[in-house]
C-alpha cells in the first residue's frame, strides 16, 4: 500500500470578519439591474415572439460562439494558460468573450485565479462554502473589499495589449457583440428584428449568464470526487452538458493548466475538441497536459480511499492476534473429549458446526474433515475454495491459532 495514500494535515477554515456595511452601500447596482432585468426581458420576449427556425439556428450557433469565448478564451487560455494561441485566435476569442457579457478578459481571469489559488476560503470570491446561491449568482450582486479577497499574479494579463484594450473598450464591444451584431443579422438578413433582440440577444444571454455561473456553484455540488476530495470540486455529466464541457471539475482543480476538461472519450468536452481543431489549423500551439502517470495515480488513490471507507465497516472476525492458541493435543482433547467439531486449516482452528448442514460438498464430506487438517483438501484436494468460502469462514468459524512444536 505504500505510497496509496497520501498524509495531508488538517487545515482549520479561516473565518472571514463580519461585514458592517449596510447591504445598500454594497449592492453593485449594474450587476443587479443586469442580471435581474434581463430574465425578465428574455421572459416577456419568449411569451409574446414568434421563434422562426432561422433566428432559433443563429441564436444557438451565436451561444457556441460567446459561449467558446469564455470557456476555451477568458478560462483555460487567458485565466489558465492552458495552450498559446495566434492573434487571429485570440482576437476572435476575445470578440466572443464580449459577446457574453460576462466581463472583461482581465476582471474574468483575475477572480478566477484568485478561486483556484484560495479555493473553499473566505479569499476566494465565490466561496462554494458559503451555499450555492453565493457561489453561483450572490457573489457578483454586492461590491467586494479587495482586501478580504486573495492575490494572484497578473502580471501577464496586466502586460498583454489585446488584453489591455479589450478591457479598455469593453462597453463598447459589449455594445457591439453583445447586442447589435445578433440582433441585426437577424433583423437585416431576414427581417426578424424583434427575434434577433429577444431571442439571439437577450435569451441567450441569460442562458449562457447561468450556464457558465454553474460552474462556480452546480460544479461544487453534484458529482464525484474523481481525483481528489480535499476541495468541493466535482466531476459531473450533467454540469458538462450544460458549460460546454466544464462539468469535469474535480479534474480541473487538480490539473488546472491542462487543457483539457474531460479526458476519456466518452466525456463530453466541446471545449477541448475546438482547441484541438484550432491546433490543427495552426491556429492554437503548446497546449499543456499533465503527466498521464500523475493523473492515474490521483484517480487510483481515490479509488483505493472509496474502496478503504467500504472496507472498514464490514466484519473480518476476530483479528489473528487475539485469536486463542491451542497445542495439537488441546485441539485434539477438545475434539474427542468435548465433542467439539473442529477442523485446522492453514494452521487455524476452525469450528464448523454452525456450518456443517450449509455444506455445498454435503454434510457427510465435511464431517469426515473433524479433528483434521484439512489445508490440503480445502486447497484443490478435493476442491478449490473461493474467496466467498475464506471469507465465511474467517468471518464467522475461526476460533483460534493452531500451535506446532
Amino acid at each position: 500500500m505504500s505510497g496509496m495514500y497520501i498524509e495531508r494535515p488538517t487545515y482549520k477554515r479561516e473565518k472571514s470578519a463580519p461585514e458592517t456595511r449596510p447591504l445598500l452601500e454594497r449592492l453593485h447596482w449594474v450587476h443587479v439591474i443586469l442580471l435581474s432585468t434581463t430574465p425578465l426581458i428574455a421572459l416577456y420576449g419568449v411569451l409574446t415572439t414568434t421563434l422562426s427556425v432561422k433566428t432559433m439556428l443563429w441564436a444557438t450557433l451565436y451561444y457556441a460562439f460567446a459561449g467558446l469565448g469564455i470557456t476555451a478564451g477568458y478560462h483555460r487560455m487567458w485565466a489558465h494558460t492552458a495552450y498559446s494561441a495566434t492573434y487571429p485566435l485570440q482576437l476572435f476569442l476575445a470578440f466572443a468573450g464580449s459577446a457574453a457579457v460576462q466581463g472583461s478578459i482581465f476582471w474574468w481571469a483575475r477572480d478566477h485565479r484568485v478561486h483556484h489559488r484560495y479555493t473553499d476560503t473566505p479569499r476566494d470570491p465565490y466561496d462554494a462554502i458559503q451555499g450555492f446561491w453565493h457561489c453561483h449568482i450572490g457573489w457578483m450582486l454586492v461590491k467586494k473589499d479587495r482586501r478580504r479577497l486573495g492575490y494572484a499574479d497578473t502580471s501577464d494579463l496586466k502586460s498583454d495589449p489585446l488584453v489591455r484594450w479589450q478591457h479598455k473598450y469593453y462597453p463598447l464591444l459589449v455594445l457591439v457583440f453583445g447586442v447589435v451584431l445578433p440582433t441585426s443579422v437577424a433583423g437585416l438578413l431576414w427581417g426578424d428584428w424583434r427575434g434577433g433582440f429577444f431571442y439571439a440577444t437577450v435569451l441567450r444571454m441569460v442562458m449562457l449568464h447561468h450556464a457558465t455561473f454553474c460552474v462556480n456553484s452546480l460544479a461544487h455540488t453534484i458529482g464525484t470526487h474523481t481525483y481528489d476530495d480535499v476541495q468541493t470540486a466535482r466531476d459531473s455529466w450533467i454540469t458538462a452538458l450544460v458549460t460546454m464541457g466544464e462539468g469535469y471539475h474535480n479534474f480541473h482543480h487538480q490539473f488546472p493548466n491542462d487543457y483539457r476538461n474531460a479526458i476519456r472519450f466518452y466525456q463530453y468536452d466541446p471545449t477541448k475538441w475546438f482547441i484541438r481543431a484550432m491546433a490543427s489549423l495552426g491556429l492554437a500551439y503548446d497546449l499543456k497536459t499533465f503527466p498521464a502517470n500523475e493523473i492515474e495515480k490521483g484517480f487510483i488513490q481515490m479509488r483505493m480511499q472509496e474502496l478503504e471507507n467500504k472496507r472498514v465497516k464490514l466484519t473480518f472476525g476476530t483479528p489473528v492476534a487475539k485469536l486463542p492458541v491451542f497445542t495439537e493435543q488441546e485441539f485434539l482433547d477438545q475434539v474427542k473429549t468435548n465433542k467439539k467439531q473442529w477442523m485446522v486449516i492453514e494452521g487455524y482452528v476452525y469450528d464448523v458446526k454452525p456450518f456443517i448442514n450449509d455444506h455445498p460438498g454435503g454434510k457427510a464430506l465435511i464431517m469426515g474433515g473433524i479433528g483434521k487438517d484439512m489445508t490440503e483438501a480445502f486447497n484443490g484436494g478435493v476442491y478449490q475454495h473461493h474467496n466467498s468460502a475464506r471469507n465465511l469462514m474467517n468471518t464467522s468459524l475461526r476460533i483460534g491459532v493452531l500451535q506446532r512444536l
